[in-house]
């Protein structure tokens, strides 16, 4: 007989109930988290088909002001534009000692915009589960999302420690590993890894529909040349990834300017035919490949993190 599941909250609140938040209601259910799962989103429709889903795991709310009501943890699970306008209807509402969180993948900006409009006794503890599919909606979502990955957990100055503490164990039940950095380490770190990532796809996506002299069918049909891969992340939600881009502009430019400054060195590679250098950076890149399968974060199969 297994040992028995503590809950860790009285009653969880996720608002957004895409491939997240509707992982997020299934995973808290499944691992006993919360006396009582609520969720609720702005749209009518993704309440409707969440509501039918026999595995969601929470109830559902019709309002804002109901799935609020009594919650000691409120996790907002909405687009990052979304968060400053949706933190700003829900902190007023919170109970002294309740805590705010997020799963946004942009923290500085997210963090500038609702500490500010936070009640005092209301604690913000900001988190990003480095998780996903390029699936969305509440249909997309499973439980076991969160198991094996990490999620990174970007503390407000002032907040006490057992309060960010409450959190990083949630996200531990949950499978998560987790690791705390700062808000501004977090936005570099991420725009490296996941934001210029979905950057590249999206352009060779445009990039390969604009050819004229390839034609669409041939674009699909050869697509296990590689382009296959570059096609699931540009597959992701578009209002998500426009905004995340748009409040993580300065990291991203960043870091797009030494992605180009490295792409105009491989140009200069191929045009003086310098075998010995390209053979150089494609050993060097295929061991960081090895090395992210080895620390469990893939598998073989080349499907960006699928």
């Amino acid at each position: 007989m297994g040992a028995l599941k503590t809950a860790l909250f009285k009653r969880v609140a996720v608002i957004g109930l895409g491939l997240i938040g509707s992982s997020l209601t299934r995973a808290i259910a499944a691992e006993g988290l919360a006396d009582e799962v609520v969720g609720f989103d702005a749209s009518p429709e993704v309440r409707r088909l969440a509501a039918a889903l026999p595995d969601f795991g929470a109830s559902i709310a019709d309002s804002l002001e109901s799935v609020l009501d009594g919650a000691d943890l409120v996790i907002m699970a909405v687009p990052v534009g979304a968060m400053e306008g949706l933190a700003a209807l829900v902190a007023p509402q919170l109970k002294a000692g309740a805590i705010l969180s997020d799963v946004g993948s942009v923290k500085g900006r997210i963090i500038e915009a609702v500490v500010p409009l936070l009640p005092e006794g209301v604690y913000f503890v900001p988190g990003h589960p480095v998780a996903g599919t390029e699936f969305s909606g509440p249909e997309a979502g499973f439980a076991s999302l969160f198991a094996g990955r990490w999620c990174i957990i970007t503390p407000v100055e002032g907040t006490p420690s057992e309060v960010v503490a409450r959190v990083v164990q949630f996200w531990e039940r949950l499978g998560s590993s987790v690791e705390e950095m700062s808000a501004e380490h977090h936005d570099i770190v991420l725009a490296i890894t996941s934001h210029i990532p979905h950057l590249i796809a999206y352009n060779i996506v445009g990039t390969a529909a604009d050819l004229e002299e390839v034609t669409s069918s041939e674009v699909i049909k050869y697509s296990a040349g590689g382009f296959r891969d570059f096609t699931r992340i540009a597959a992701s939600d578009p209002v998500m990834w426009r905004d995340v881009f748009m409040n993580n502009k300065e990291a991203v430019l960043e870091m797009l300017g030494r992605f180009t400054e490295d792409l105009t060195q491989l140009q200069r590679h191929i045009r003086r035919g310098d075998e010995q250098a390209l053979e150089d950076l494609f050993t060097r890149t295929r061991a960081i490949r090895r090395s992210i399968v080895e620390a469990g974060q893939e598998t073989e199969k080349p499907d960006f993190g699928r």
